[in-house]
């Protein structure tokens, strides 16, 4: 029984080993998921054609005005849209740009209030590091080095976050100081770069964080999904082999 045991508690490692748990630096998800990210990018191309395309720039950002308005208040929605209509590029920019900033902020601070929701937590990085790879560019282009601190801030922030493991195999606890110091630096580092004088982002709409960011709560244990029972067939399949094949040996 002991041998079965040991068994199983190894095939249960190697599964936990093989199924990625995005704690690599890299891993935080497809940026394409940030919509006001990837609205700002495709903005500011639309800016910089010669002559500026003001029409079509204020077209896709009307394609995230609502998701701005209900998390941010009307106010940002309001000078932007001034803007607009003075065709004022570089504050169009600069506006779209601390509304990214906010968002970061938005997003970290859902996690430091929720820290022990670990998929909760993940998913908002993933949002946050998505949006700050949009303004990579902007602060690479003044201070290259800064650029490379901010990322590897961002990556101690998603180790801090720790990992629960797979049936507790391979679990490694958070850090909830440690991701405080990694998110402060980040902070101070966007509020000096874009000038910013508050990071006060506004009101939120009611409901957790899951909820606020339009993002569907959806864990390994969420049997309704497909790829979730393939870890688990196998580790019950293997168990149900190795009982069956002690069984048969025991019988001869």
């Amino acid at each position: 029984m002991k041998k079965i045991t040991y068994i199983i508690l190894m095939f249960v490692l190697l599964i936990n080993i093989a199924i990625p748990h995005d704690v690599s630096a890299y891993s935080y998800g497809d940026p394409s998921e940030e919509k006001v990210a990837e609205a700002y990018k495709e903005m500011v191309s639309k800016l910089n054609d010669e002559p500026a395309d003001f029409k079509s720039a204020k077209e896709v950002y009307n394609t995230v005005k609502e998701e701005i308005d209900m998390h941010m208040g009307t106010e940002p929605s309001d000078v932007i849209l001034k803007h607009f209509e003075q065709e004022d590029k570089e504050k169009v920019i600069a506006d779209m740009q601390k509304i990214l900033v906010l968002n970061i902020v938005r997003r970290m601070d859902n996690i430091e209030s929720n820290f022990e929701d670990y998929d909760t937590s993940k998913r908002l990085l993933a949002k946050a590091f998505a949006t700050y790879n949009a303004l990579s560019p902007v602060i690479a282009q003044n201070n290259s080095g800064l650029d490379q601190q901010m990322k590897k801030k961002f990556d101690a922030a998603l180790e801090a976050l720790g990992n629960p493991g797979l049936f507790g195999v391979g679990k490694k606890e958070p850090n909830k100081d440690a991701f405080i110091e990694n998110k402060e630096f980040i902070y101070e580092s966007l509020q000096d770069q874009f000038n910013l004088e508050s990071l006060e982002v506004g009101h939120f709409t009611e409901g957790s964080p899951l909820e606020e960011e339009g993002i569907e709560k959806v864990e390994w244990t969420d049997l309704t999904s497909l790829k979730n029972w393939i870890p688990i067939s196998l580790i019950v399949g293997v168990i149900l082999g190795i009982i069956l094949l002690t069984a048969k040996r025991r019988k001869s």
